[in-house]
């Protein structure tokens, strides 16, 4: 459907007998987003993303992939759509290049073309004739996602893309997303490293015991977060003493070294004024603004952010 979301996910529910997994979430993912679906180990999120390619039925809601839904048009509602859920799996006795031979011919006839740029644009031609066996689990992350996009996808969705990985793999990894949603795919991308998600990502949801508990801009996300400013100041204590005795400047106290205060922009240019006058130097003055980690620990009630286990009730 022309203009629809490329994901719209509404009152998703999935219940294995008493167990609530996924407690009507409604989640939106827009044309060119990059979009982090973060949450703790067995909070639902890859119950959620069996859901939206129509790998498992909802118990209740529904979900709609460019406006189609997958478990009333099957294949079809598909078109566009590509990525994995959970590691990718291939063949092992057979090479890199012959699996992606398969995977073409079981969809449309100009696949099998573009399987030497697909190689070639994750870094495993090299390897390609080597038997998928013997491949590194990060090598067959890269095979998935060249899998993934022999079917030129608008939409990716990518499960933790980047576990097993080292530092050099995951900065390649994180490229090639880069590189993706510059060519036009909206990404979805489900991942427990926040660190990631805070470097990649423009939107992001995160779910708690099944239920979303945030879902937005990661920009207005961080910015709720603003807990006040940092300065640095040749005599802290003095500069503490002063801070406290200034209309509209909160909380001031010493952390590290820094005073830490929370203040409007007009008590904070006081501050500055005093300061000078008071012949205290300023070395540094920034914005003291939490994390996404201290944030989705908050949103998420401190609970672990390990990888999902939900195979277990899959």
């Amino acid at each position: 459907m022309s203009g629809a979301p490329p994901v719209a996910a509404r009152g998703l529910v999935k219940r294995y007998g008493e167990i609530v997994a996924v407690d009507h979430v409604d989640l939106t993912v827009e044309p060119g987003d990059i979009f982090g679906y973060l949450g703790p180990n067995g909070a639902g999120k890859t119950t959620s993303l069996r859901m939206m390619l129509g790998l498992i039925r909802p118990s209740g809601g529904s979900v709609r992939l460019f406006g189609r839904d997958p478990l009333e048009e099957g294949a079809k509602a598909l078109d566009g759509v590509a990525g994995f859920v959970e590691a990718p799996r291939f063949y092992p006795y057979l090479s890199g290049r012959r699996n992606l031979r398969l995977l073409a011919d079981y969809d449309d006839g100009d696949s099998r073309s573009r399987i030497e740029e697909m190689l070639e644009l994750v870094e495993l031609r090299d390897r390609a004739k080597d038997r998928v066996g013997g491949y590194s689990h990060g090598m067959r992350q890269r095979l998935g996602i060249a899998a993934s996009l022999l079917r030129l996808p608008r939409l990716l969705l990518l499960d933790e893309p980047t576990t097993g990985l080292d530092p050099a793999g995951m900065r390649d990894m994180r490229q090639l997303v880069r590189r993706l949603a510059g060519e036009g795919i909206t990404v979805l991308l489900s991942s427990h490293l926040l660190g990631e998600v805070e470097e990649l990502c423009n939107r992001v949801a995160i779910i708690r015991k099944g239920g979303i508990v945030y879902e937005g801009a990661l920009r207005d996300l961080l910015a709720t977060a603003a807990s006040g400013y940092r300065l640095r100041a040749t005599e802290p204590e003095r500069a503490r003493v002063l801070a406290l005795s200034q209309p509209g400047v909160q909380e001031a106290a010493l952390e590290d070294g820094e005073l830490v205060f929370k203040a409007d922009e007009t008590s904070l240019a006081g501050l500055t004024v005093a300061l000078g006058q008071a012949r205290i130097g300023i070395t540094a003055l920034g914005s003291a603004t939490a994390s996404l980690e201290e944030l989705f620990l908050v949103l998420t009630g401190g609970e672990s952010s390990d990888r999902d286990r939900e195979e277990v009730v899959a």
